[in-house]
């Protein structure tokens, strides 16, 4: 049976134990995630490429198809924003997750410019650009 409460649960529980796992290989450790992106210890980008890897062919094996986006002039400049700010804070949006529940408490201002950006992207697409949102409705 599909209630809100159980996919509520079902939620939880994954979170958690990809929060668990993440934090098991260390990405959520600012120090690890530094040197990935400085190459200087390739174990974590491995690690990210496997991952990715895995995930491409359990897509194959059911047939998962992605809808064809299209390409607008945000595109190019958010991935560049999206990237300096993964590389700079230290983890994709999830990971900050991660590392405040690992005491990492600097990780909150991490969180924080997360809050902002989406809101601060949300006002001027709708004041200024237009963009079309795609999928996923930004």
């Amino acid at each position: 049976m599909r209630t809100r409460g159980g996919i509520l649960l079902t939620n939880i529980v994954v979170g958690l134990g990809l929060g668990f796992t993440v934090a098991g290989i260390g990405f959520g450790d600012y120090a690890e995630l530094n040197r990935m992106f400085t190459f200087q210890d390739l174990r974590m980008f491995l690690a990210f490429a496997g991952a990715v890897a895995i995930i491409v062919c359990v897509f194959a094996l059911l047939r998962v198809r992605r809808t064809p986006g299209r390409v607008h002039a945000g595109v190019v400049p958010g991935a560049v924003l999206f990237g300096t700010g993964w590389a700079i804070s230290g983890g994709c949006p999830a990971i900050p997750i991660v590392q405040v529940a690992g005491g990492y408490l600097p990780a909150v201002v991490t969180i924080a410019g997360i809050v902002v950006g989406i809101r601060l992207c949300r006002w001027a697409n709708g004041r200024y650009f237009l963009l079309d949102r795609g999928s996923c409705g930004l």
